[in-house]
Parts: structure tokens; C-alpha cells; sequence
């Protein structure tokens, strides 16, 4: 369980090109491509703020299995700093009733804080080095399938991308496949990915595995650059609760 909810994420679009009429379908859809990621960079680069309604859903297909959290997201950009934090509030495993559950995630450029209301434990994972701080949807993508947020350079050099029929209207779609050399080739066999064409942000990220997962998370009722109070990004750590630090692994030198 625990595994599929801190699975690694990431993605999507990029640069744009007008087509003529005698370009190729090849040439075309990049050429969409590029004006999908372009747009999404322009939206992007001035998100402040985000808070917004998001559901989790984790299939295992081979067995025949579902399991649904919700709750919500936070963002914020503040004192060059960014802040990430997901509240999973309820879980619904297949057809039994919905449940009280709650996991909350904070992503603070540097470290990961993971606090478990079940078993009563709080895991602070350091991901980065201190002087080395990366922006929090970045440092998120090492651990949920969330795409669309940060650098779209670093989705073009990981993966190859095309465009998709979208299932419903007003959406623009991408099909994210890793290329041969990418970080991601062991983790996922590829990546849709779909954008609200009213704000460009993303509203529906659904992710294959290569063990046969699918993750599927909805972004809902966002609420963009409307300012977040910075106490929601103060995770406190209820009395009883047990605590494991893990540090940064460092690289063995040759």
C-alpha cells in the first residue's frame, strides 16, 4: 500500500511550431505539442498559489483491485521558496464503504515529511541536499505520478510525447512514453495526461506501471494564485506519534 501511494511521478509538454500543408502527421503533432507546452510553461512560471480537491485512485488490475483516496492539494511559491502539501482524507478500497484515512505529505524543496493517522508514525525523508533546493512539485514527482507543474524541459528530455484524443471536451491531452535513457524507464511504461483548457493547469494525470499498476489522480475546484496561509504548510506532529529520519543517500565515489 504504502509503495503505490509513494510511487515516483512526473511530466509533460513542450515547445511550438505552425504547420503547413505539406508537413507530415509526424511533423504536425509535435508542432501541438510544442504550442500545448509552451502554453503550460507560460502558466506555470507564474503559479503562486494552488489549492484544490484531489482524488487518488490505485488499480491492480491482475488482481482485480481499487483503492480511492481524497483530499487536497496546497502549493505555494513564497521567500523563494516552494511548499507542497497533500491531505489524503478518506479511502474507499473496491466496493467496500468509504472510510475516515488520513495521510498527509509535505514536500518543502527538501525534504519529504510523511505522517501516517493509521499507525502513528512520521517519516522525514531528506530528497535533497540543503544548499541545493528544488522547487516542490519537482521534489513530488520522485514519489506521486503529478504532472504538469514544473519544468517541462526536463519532460521533453525524459520522454517522447504526442498528442491524444481527449476523453472530454475542453481538455488537451498528452501521451508521455520514457525514452530508452530515461530516469523513469523502470517505473512506468507511460503517462497520460490531460490540461484544462480554461486555466492550463492540469486536471487529470493517469499513469501505467511496468508492473501493470495504473494511477490515476483528478485535480478539482482549483483555487490558483489566491494566497494559501503559510500555518498550512507547518506540519505538526501529533503527541505519541513515532519518528524515523532517513538522510540523503550519498553516491559511492570510484
Amino acid at each position: 500500500m504504502k509503495k503505490a501511494v509513494t510511487q515516483a511521478i512526473i511530466i509533460l509538454l513542450s515547445a511550438a511550431g505552425c504547420c503547413s500543408a505539406a508537413a507530415n502527421a509526424v511533423t504536425a503533432d509535435c508542432n501541438t505539442v510544442g504550442e500545448i507546452l509552451q502554453k503550460l510553461e507560460q502558466k506555470t512560471t507564474k503559479l503562486e498559489s494552488y489549492e484544490g480537491q484531489i482524488e487518488y485512485l490505485f488499480s491492480q488490475p491482475l488482481l482485480d483491485s481499487k483503492t480511492l483516496r481524497k483530499g487536497v492539494m496546497y502549493y505555494q511559491r513564497a521567500d523563494r521558496k516552494t511548499f507542497l502539501r497533500i491531505n489524503f482524507d478518506t479511502l474507499k478500497q473496491d466496493d467496500e464503504p468509504e472510510q475516515k484515512y488520513i495521510e498527509q505529505y509535505l514536500f518543502d524543496g527538501t525534504w519529504l515529511t510523511h505522517l501516517n493517522y493509521q499507525i502513528r508514525t512520521v517519516e522525514r525523508r531528506q530528497l535533497a541536499e540543503p544548499n541545493e533546493t528544488m522547487d516542490a512539485f519537482e521534489l513530488a514527482s520522485r514519489n506521486f505520478p503529478i504532472v504538469g507543474f514544473a519544468d517541462t524541459k526536463e519532460i521533453e528530455k525524459q520522454f517522447e510525447i504526442k498528442t491524444i484524443s481527449p476523453q472530454t471536451e475542453g481538455l488537451a491531452g498528452l501521451r508521455l512514453t520514457p525514452k530508452a535513457d530515461s530516469i523513469y524507464k523502470k517505473d512506468y511504461s507511460s503517462i497520460e495526461f490531460w490540461i484544462d483548457e480554461k486555466n492550463y493547469l492540469p486536471a487529470k494525470i493517469t499513469a501505467a506501471s511496468t508492473e501493470k499498476d495504473i494511477y490515476e489522480i483528478r485535480f478539482n475546484s482549483p483555487k490558483v494564485n489566491k494566497g494559501i496561509d503559510k500555518a498550512v504548510f507547518e506540519m505538526k506532529i501529533p503527541e505519541g506519534f513515532s519518528e524515523q529520519i532517513i538522510p540523503l543517500k550519498k553516491e559511492k565515489q570510484e
